[in-house]
Order: structure tokens, then C-alpha cells, then sequence
């Protein structure tokens, strides 16, 4: 079965189901959504459009598999980015009304979901690693189910060596199919064969899905799905599909409902989170103003991420400077100080334009902090170019940066380039920046010495359960001791020590703050 024949077989199915919902005869949805596989076409993503994303605010977990995972645990592991984490919630939430528990032990669960990210090599190698290591597990109790979901997924040659090599996979479903877990999780558990699931389509907009958060201080908000970008090195277009954003009114009813439920922090997230609302053919509505109007809502803190700079407009800088609940962090990705870079990475900005903007934002919040993310050996990358991306980091002064080596993803333009940065060279230059890095985030750290900083208490430090750590509106993490009544609180801490990468930091009374 092509594309095509699938379209036309899911729209007959749609008007199937939708007659017989209206005569009060359908029996189980996925009788009319049969479970099938159709590689994801990459070369057509370009191709794909909008105009057949719909919105759906009926989602349930059907009466009949209320009860599939009675007695049963599941376990997911999350990686990559936020939105695999959001996503990750939104699994566990449907699972728990298909009457599964949740556990932390692979050695409990009875289900195994590993939500992948595709956007590095070395992401997916810690992938088919853990796939491999499951292998056993599996011979020992053949009952167990291991899936594989996420971004991965969304690759046919990732779908074809899991098919080939890795037979201990049960179920495998992209990105764009969450709501589908019901039916394909009883299909996995009554069938002897792997079930696929990935659609190359963009996904459908679901509203009502459930979902189980981690913690009840800080929450993820989804206002938009994929990215039309198509940056030359990036996955991600291709396995998050185009850009379609989340009704207004969706997203602050759900920012309502955590600030009710005592959420002291949100994050807005999409790949490309300042595009939201250029897809709304009935409203001129963007980030600045969908911001403006959660700025209105009692929750002590508003972040967002991740940005493109060819999209951060100056409506959306006047309301950040604003304040209050929106904090001035901004994460705002370069790649490179190089021009000629930029240009076959296709960001389509210039070096200029990125400083210029930076600019703007630092005139308009001048305590704001800056991060950013940046990759270094690029094909064609000369040493003078290198030190190009060094100089727009030693300029911009960044709080702290994400820094990675190139590595082609099959599929993107970068991918079809010579990779010819001898790998050495591109170790020696991520060395490098990193030194820069560090010392530029050491001092950022050390100039905050002495002050008080609010600090949102996250929980106990990693390296010691006896000290608290949470972070400061500017995302600094700060180390500390306090009751451990003091979580979820936002406290006030005057900075002791200053360290590269953390503060240290002594809890101070209301009365001490200026």
C-alpha cells in the first residue's frame, strides 16, 4: 500500500466511522483504523501540507481496554528533547487508563517504551543499545512487551534494522499516532507478529489526550508541533512533520488549570515555538501575543523554548520586557558565527542579523541571560571560519551553550555533503569552544557573588540528598541547604560561591530581600 492508497483508505475509514457514530452503531474505533505500515517518505516531506490537520477534542480510551493492563506495569524511557518528554506524559497518562501502573524497574514491567530521539547519531546509538541489552530480558519472559516510538521511528532506515535485526521489538509507532496507543498496545499484546504503526502524514491535533505529569511544580506546555525551517542538518521536519499550532484558548485553559493546580512554572514548548500562530488562517496571532496574555495568569513563572532567530519578532520582545511572570532567559540558537556556514546549514540569517537582534532583546531586558546552542565541524568548515563561531561567542558573552560535533543524519541535505572535518579536527574545535564556554559561564556565575537571587526549588541536589537545588529566573542552578519542606517553593538565596556550571547559596529572610 503507497501514501496515497493510505490517505484514501483512512478518509473512507473516517466517513465510515463517522456515519456509524452518528446511527449509534460503532462498536470499537479501531475497527475502522486498521493497523498498517507505510515507510515514512522523507523526500516528501517538503511536499506535505497542512490542509488536512484537524483538531480533536473527543479522545478516550475505549471501554473495552479500560481494563488491558490490570496487574500490568510500564516503564518508558525518554530521550532528547522536551517535547519527548511532553510526550512521554502523555503515553504514561493513556497507559494508566488502560489500567496499567507505572514502575521504575525494568525487572517489574511488563511494558517497556523507549521514546527516542533521532536528532544525533550517538542519540540513536544509546537507542539500539538499550534494544540490544533488552534482548535477554526478553528471552526470559517472552511475555514482556518492548516498543519503540519517538523521532526514530519516524526513519525508515531505523524501522527496517529494528525489522532485520532486532526481532525481540514488539511494536514500533512514530510521533504523529500517540492517540493510537490503546489499540496498538492491545494489538501488540494479543499479536505473535511486530505491529508498525508510523504515519508519514502530519498528525492531527488531539486535545483530550490524558496525561500523567512529572511533579507538580514545573509543567510542560505544547503550543505547536514540527518546524517548516528544514535547516540542511536537522531531522527534525521530517520526523515531527510541518508546523501546526494549538488553539489560543487550548493552551491558557490548560495554563489556567496548572496554575489551579499550584504549578509554580510552565514552559511553552515547539520545535520552532516562535512560529506559533503562523498557521492560524483566521487570526493575525502570534507568540507575543498568545505571552501577553498567559503574562495575565497567577503563575509565578513563564519560559519558552526553543526559538529561531528568523522568527523572533519585536512584538514578542516588547511583551517579554514586560516581566513579571515572564522570565528573561532566552534560548536562542546560532549554530555558527560563520556566514558561509549559516548558508549550508540554510538558517538564513546572517552573523549580522543574529548580533543585531541580540541587541534588541539586551536593550529591551538588559538583565537578561543569553544561552544558545552551537555545532562545530560542519561540512566544509575551515579553521578561519572556526574561530568565527569563537569570536560571535566571546561577543555575545553567552551564559552557557549546548555544544555538539556534526554528525550527518541519513535523509537531510547535510547528510549528501563530503563530511570532510577530519574527525580529530572537530574533537580539537569542540574543545575549544568548550574552554570558552566555561570561562565566560564562570564569570556570568562569579558576578552574582553576594547577591539574593529567587530560586524556585526543584527537589534534592544530585550529589547530595542533603542539599536542595533549584534554579533562578535567569536558569542558574543554585545548591543549597533548607528544610525539604522548602520544595516547590520559591525561596530567596544569597549566592556564597560562584562555580562554573552551579551556584552555592545560603537561604536568606524575607526581611534581608531589597
Amino acid at each position: 500500500m503507497n501514501e496515497e492508497q493510505r490517505k484514501k483508505q483512512t478518509v473512507n475509514e473516517k466517513e465510515t466511522y463517522a456515519a456509524d457514530k452518528k446511527s449509534g452503531q460503532e462498536k470499537d474505533f479501531s475497527q475502522y483504523f486498521q493497523t498498517t505500515y507505510v515507510p515514512p517518505n522523507l523526500k516528501q516531506a517538503k511536499k506535505r501540507g497542512k490542509e488536512n490537520v484537524e483538531i480533536h477534542y473527543d479522545f478516550e480510551v475505549p471501554e473495552s481496554m479500560r481494563e488491558t493492563g490490570k496487574g500490568k506495569k510500564f516503564l518508558i524511557r525518554t530521550y532528547g528533547c522536551q517535547m519527548n518528554e511532553h510526550d512521554s506524559e502523555n503515553m504514561a497518562g493513556i497507559l494508566l487508563d488502560m489500567g496499567f501502573e507505572s514502575t521504575a524497574s525494568t525487572d517489574d514491567a511488563d511494558v517497556i517504551l523507549l521514546n527516542t530521539c533521532a536528532i544525533r547519531e550517538n542519540a540513536e546509538n544509546k537507542v539500539f543499545g538499550e534494544i540490544g541489552h533488552l534482548k535477554t530480558m526478553k528471552r526470559e519472559r517472552p511475555e514482556l512487551i518492548i516498543g519503540v516510538c519517538g523521532c526514530m521511528s519516524q526513519e525508515e532506515s531505523v524501522v527496517n534494522k529494528i525489522m532485520q535485526k532486532h526481532q525481540q521489538v514488539d511494536l514500533i509507532f512514530g510521533t504523529h499516532n500517540i492517540h493510537r496507543l490503546p489499540h496498538l498496545m492491545r494489538d501488540a499484546i494479543l499479536s505473535k507478529e511486530m505491529v508498525i504503526e508510523v504515519w508519514s502524514k502530519e498528525g492531527d491535533i488531539i486535545e483530550s489526550m490524558p496525561r500523567a505529569r512529572k511533579g507538580q511544580i514545573q509543567g510542560w506546555v505544547n503550543i505547536m508541533y514540527g518546524c517548516d525551517k528544514f535547516c540542511t542538518y536537522c531531522i527534525v521536519p521530517y520526523t515531527r512533520g510541518k508546523e501546526r499550532s494549538r488553539r489560543p484558548e487550548d493552551i491558557i485553559e490548560e495554563v489556567r488549570h496548572l496554575a489551579r493546580n499550584g504549578y509554580k512554572e510552565i514552559t511553552l514548548l515547539g520545535q520552532n515555538v516562535n512560529a506559533y500562530g503562523k498557521d492560524l488562517a483566521d487570526m493575525n496571532y502570534g507568540l507575543g501575543d498568545l505571552m501577553d496574555e498567559i503574562r495575565k495568569i497567577d503563575i509565578p513563572r513563564v519560559r519558552f523554548t526553543t526559538s529561531h532567530p528568523r522568527d523572533f519578532d519585536d512584538h514578542l520582545i516588547e511583551v517579554l520586557a514586560k516581566g513579571g511572570n515572564l522570565v528573561e532567559h532566552i534560548h536562542l540558537p546560532v549554530q555558527s558565527g560563520n556566514n558561509e556556514v549559516l548558508k549550508l546549514m540554510a538558517r538564513k540569517y546572517t552573523r549580522e542579523s543574529y548580533i543585531e537582534l541580540a541587541g534588541r532583546i539586551k536593550k529591551a531586558m538588559p538583565h537578561a541571560s543569553f544561552t544558545t546552542d552551537i555545532i562545530v565541524g560542519f561540512p566544509n568548515e575551515t579553521e578561519e571560519q572556526f574561530e568565527d563561531t569563537l569570536s560571535l561567542v566571546k561577543e555575545m558573552e553567552y551564559d552557557s551553550c549546548f555544544t555538539y560535533i556534526y554528525s550527518p543524519r541519513d535523509g537531510t541535505p547535510a547528510a549528501k555533503m563530503e563530511d570532510n572535518v577530519p574527525h580529530e579536527v572537530k574533537r580539537d574545535r569542540l574543545r575549544r569552544l568548550n574552554e570558552m564556554v566555561n570561562d565566560l559561564s564562570a564569570k556570568k556565575n562569579k558576578a552574582v557573588e553576594g547577591k539574593i537571587m529567587e530560586v524556585l526549588v526543584e527537589g534534592e541536589s544530585k550529589k547530595d540528598p542533603e542539599v536542595l537545588a533549584g534554579r533562578t529566573r535567569t536558569n542558574r542552578l543554585v545548591n543549597f541547604k533548607a528544610p525539604k519542606s522548602c520544595i516547590g517553593e520559591l525561596i530567596h538565596v544569597k549566592i556564597t560561591e560562584a562555580k562554573t556550571w552551579s551556584l552555592n547559596g545560603q537561604v536568606v529572610e524575607t526581611a534581608e530581600v531589597k
